[in-house]
């Protein structure tokens, strides 16, 4: 019996392989802790867990005997420092090892996880911090994120502060202090007792105002990753998995933890700094990763790479999420390689929800079909089912999905659904379109929002900022199409009267918005107006601005392909 049969239970067309079927039966006191990290401790013990490449391409390799041993460390540690049952811990561990201890010696004690990425800057850090009510920081001493977090402090009631890498005056040395502790840990009893549907993480996601939003899972999250990681990124177990994205996203717990160590997989990570295309595809041809997952932008840099200097045949499958799949980009990677890209998708609210599973055969430019975890819908504007061809939105039912928003009540109505079956609705606010054979397209968001490089900007949030400034009228923030990052951001801004238009101008506002936003977020370029376009009931067209964009783009290209001919 495989460990995650006590969970789970498969149904398999016995013609085509594929998964048709999921029912969950986890136990009231599952703990992924003591339940899957310690299992594997105590019965594979000198299996690998984690294999951590670091920048400079030093190597840590990690058993699950080791995992068992150091997360009960930490967890002890933690523990004395005060954090208990319900504290709310914010993870700012960018891909260091110290993350994973963290993560499950937090789940152990049951305090709730709150991974966050290390480009935050103070004004983001204030807000997350109150809104989630954060009691606790443990934060990488690489880069600028321990002065921002200091410069937040002075805002907010975090009480215990612990600094991994170099130690700092007022912070609790975490790499100095933890190896001090008893590697056992117990269970918790009566009020220390942790239960699947009590609360184990928060990710901040963006709510339709553009501010972000707290999404809350409980410990039976971590079971509703299993289709990701056995029949999406085909992990049987006996293999190394790489998924590249930073663990303040949820992506890094879809695919360097829960599934994963589910299946008893070796879970590989490289803690880089800057992706470099030859760089990566060294450390995946000397590591022999065998299934590989990482947003279209990182396959993008991959195929213009002359793959034959590289021997990377150990990968047997790669997976895709982040953004819309080129169908070229899926192609050019088959005919490099021979791999088909199985591209999935999801939300932060939800595990993997649209996927090509294991056995399908893809069609480049779908999301997949629907996962067998949950009921799929896709409703039109006036609330009618969708027809095949039809655009609707995205709706789904089924278990592991988010508890709620914490303390946005409305949010969560507004997203949570009842529908006329009795069920609950996640209303993911993306619109798809259904073939005949159920594989769903992408076409767009109906919440306004940009992505680049595999990140959500979101527009209203950077035009309040640019509004902010006391130079700035007004402004408006698109997206515009770029072939390695899938959007770049531009600002449209209209200046007050006394204030000039220039590049002097504009790079004063640059080097505010770097003050006030994360580096992602950052617009390539600010254009003048005297004014901009405005709808019938007076709010700004930016759609006629994205227009604009593509017909200079369109243009651009036309006039290159006459001077080539």
């Amino acid at each position: 019996m495989q460990l995650y049969e006590k969970y789970v239970t498969e149904t398999v067309d016995e013609k085509t392989g594929r998964l048709t079927k999921i029912d969950f039966h986890i136990p009231d006191d599952f703990n992924f802790g003591f339940d899957v990290v310690d299992f594997w401790g105590k019965n594979t013990p000198d299996k690998t867990a984690l294999l951590w490449v670091g920048e400079h391409h030093e190597e840590k390799t990690f058993t699950f005997s080791d995992m068992m041993r150091l997360t009960n460390k930490t967890a002890n540690y933690f523990r004395s420092l005060g954090i208990k049952k319900g504290d709310r811990v914010m993870l700012i561990l960018r891909r260091h090892y110290q993350f994973w201890f963290s993560i499950v010696a937090l789940h152990k004690i049951g305090a709730i996880v709150i991974p966050a990425t290390d480009q935050l800057m103070k004004k983001d850090l204030v807000y997350r911090f109150n809104l989630a009510g954060v009691s606790a920081v443990v934060i990488s001493s690489t880069g600028s994120i321990v002065d921002e977090a200091e410069k937040a402090f002075e805002q907010c009631d975090v009480k215990t502060k612990i600094l991994v890498g170099e130690s700092r005056d007022g912070w609790h040395d975490f790499d100095a202090e933890f190896q001090a502790f008893s590697d056992e840990f117990k269970r918790g009893e009566g009020v220390d007792a942790t239960y699947k549907n009590d609360a184990a993480l928060m990710f901040f996601t963006s709510g339709t105002s553009g501010y972000p939003k707290l999404v809350m899972h409980d410990h039976a999250y971590a079971i509703g990753h299993f289709i990701t990681a056995k029949w999406w990124h085909n992990i049987d177990g006996n293999g190394v998995h790489l998924t590249i994205a930073d663990t303040g996203w949820g992506k890094a717990v879809w695919g360097k933890l829960y599934g994963q160590w589910l299946m008893g997989n070796c879970v590989f990570v490289y803690d880089f700094t800057r992706f470099n295309a030859d760089d990566m595809l060294s450390v995946i041809e000397k590591h022999k990763i065998t299934t590989f997952c990482a947003p279209p932008t990182i396959f993008r840099f991959l195929i213009k790479e002359d793959l034959s200097k590289y021997d990377i045949s150990s990968i047997k499958y790669a997976t895709i999420a982040g953004e819309a799949l080129n169908p070229e980009v899926y192609k050019q990677f088959l005919s490099l390689t021979g791999i088909k890209l199985m591209e999935g998708f999801g939300q932060t609210e939800t595990t993997l929800t649209l996927a090509n599973l294991l056995h399908m055969n893809p069609k480049p430019g779908s999301m997949g079909m629907p996962s067998p975890q949950y009921k799929i819908k896709l409703i039109t504007a006036d609330g009618r089912l969708a027809a095949n061809g039809e655009e609707g939105e995205i709706c789904l039912a089924g278990p592991t999905v988010m508890l709620e928003y914490c303390n946005h009540p409305e949010e969560t109505a507004q997203t949570m659904r009842v529908h006329d079956d009795g069920r609950t609705y996640v209303h993911t606010g993306d619109l798809g379109v259904m073939d005949e054979d159920g594989f769903i397209y992408f076409r767009q968001r109906i919440k306004r929002m940009i992505i680049t490089s595999g990140y959500n900007v979101y527009p209203s949030q950077m035009e309040n900022i640019f509004d902010a400034h006391e130079a700035v009228h007004m402004s408006c923030v698109i997206g515009v199409p770029d072939p390695y990052k899938i959007q770049k951001i531009k600002a449209f801004v209209v200046l007050k009267p006394g204030f000039e238009a220039g590049d002097a101008m504009k790079k004063q506002l640059l080097e505010y918005c770097a003050k006030h936003v994360a580096k992602y977020a950052m617009p390539y370029d600010i254009e003048f107006r005297q004014d901009l376009p405005k709808t019938l009931v007076g709010k700004v067209a930016y759609r006629v601005l994205e227009q604009e964009e593509l017909n200079k783009m369109a243009a651009a290209k036309a006039e290159e392909a006459i001077e080539q001919n």
